[in-house]
């Protein structure tokens, strides 16, 4: 299992992590299996959507927002009720088969992590299973 942190700038943000989790599984030197991606944060995700348009996660943030929005009447004293909504909502986690030595994503596709509370230096792990 490898590691690497992502720094985001905003309270709200996608940040396309496809090249950083494709250079784990290319140090593992595995050719085909399963590529699983995880955060171990509550106010923050991982998704897989299209990378090649960044409107599409502007989009899917915004709505986002209106679901959850920040600083409305939740229990939650803490002030960041609508990062935990959005994280539920999302998920912490990914899995991608790799065949051939690449991850087997389609071709508009990438991997985002999903920051719901920041700015912060935020954990993802990679984990590669041959199969």
């Amino acid at each position: 299992m490898e590691q690497f942190t992502v720094r985001t700038k905003n309270r709200t943000e996608f940040i396309d992590i496809t090249a950083e989790v494709g250079n784990v599984l290319r140090k593992t030197g595995i050719e085909n299996g399963v590529c699983y991606v995880y955060t171990p944060h509550t106010t923050a995700a991982i998704t897989i959507n299209e990378n090649a348009d960044p409107s599409v996660s502007h989009d899917i943030n915004t709505q986002l927002n209106s679901i959850a929005p920040f600083g409305n009447r939740y229990a939650h004293r803490e002030g960041n009720a609508d990062a935990h909504i959005k994280s539920t909502l999302v998920g912490c986690s990914e899995s991608v088969f790799v065949k051939n030595g690449t991850m087997a994503l389609g071709t508009w596709q990438g991997i985002f992590f999903c920051e719901f509370d920041g700015p912060r230096s935020r954990t993802v792990y990679v984990k590669v299973i041959a199969g």
